[in-house]
């Protein structure tokens, strides 16, 4: 299916991946041969979103061996680990960066991005979330993604602070409240997570809503890089929609 777009013209890339590198049998002829899951995966996508390092640390060595495993311009997001977000609630945090931003760094220039996802019930705290933003600014001038549930994070005073330290707020679908389906905070580069429609994690979207998110992608990559990530990987759906995207967005650029 071809996108009518509203502004055509040339911009910034926009990348799409899955989270996670698991490969669907019934898709598993659409990608080249290698010698792991990441390989192949990565013989299609430029991204992938690590979404483990949430509930258990990851080694060094292991790190470094899936950089090894990828093109030179494959990049990997880390989502930051639960002892941050959800037990500290970013209170605290600095030695927790360290061990994990000190791993994580043995992706080298593979390391695209770090994911942050709040938990529901985590409120703005304007002096709480500055000083974890500045630490960990301090310690990574990495790209960061953060995806707040909380309805006090979706005001102008959440999104300066977010811009003030570099941070893009995540555009997520389904939407808990009313913009959390919008890029936000700092606009250098948009990080969009779909995660299924209508039962998150299973659904499969259709060609709609794909052709959807690929104008509203294109529009943002004027401003800068964009980056898409599919997490309906329950049921397997999100290989074949981030296929469908790429499919779309060569249609777009051709």
């Amino acid at each position: 299916m071809a996108c009518e777009l509203r502004h055509p013209r040339p911009g910034h890339p926009v990348a799409v991946g899955c989270a996670g590198w698991s490969l669907p049998t019934d898709i598993a002829h659409a990608f080249a041969a290698g010698d792991s899951a990441l390989q192949r995966y990565a013989s299609r996508f430029p991204i992938v979103e690590i979404n483990s390092s949430f509930y258990r640390p990851h080694q060094p060595a292991t790190y470094a061996r899936w950089a090894a495993s990828v093109p030179h311009g494959f990049r990997f997001s880390v989502k930051m680990p639960q002892a941050i977000s959800h037990d500290a609630r970013l209170r605290g945090a600095a030695p927790l960066l360290d061990t994990f931003l000190h791993a994580a760094a043995h992706l080298g220039d593979r390391l695209g991005a770090l994911l942050l996802q709040l938990p529901p019930s985590l409120a703005y705290d304007g002096r709480t979330a500055s000083a974890f933003f500045r630490a960990l600014r301090r310690r990574s001038a990495v790209r960061v993604a953060c995806e707040p549930r909380h309805p006090s994070w979706f005001d102008d005073k959440a999104d300066a602070l977010l811009d003030d330290h570099g941070i893009a707020r995540v555009a997520a679908d389904p939407a808990r409240v009313a913009g959390a389906d919008q890029p936000g905070g700092a606009r250098h580069w948009s990080y969009w997570r779909w995660h299924g429609q209508p039962r998150m994690y299973y659904s499969a979207y259709q060609q709609p809503q794909l052709c959807s998110l690929v104008a509203a992608a294109v529009e943002a990559a004027q401003a800068g890089e964009a980056w898409i990530i599919l997490d309906n990987t329950a049921h397997g759906h999100a290989v074949p929609n981030a296929l469908q995207l790429q499919s779309m967005l060569e249609h777009a650029n051709a």
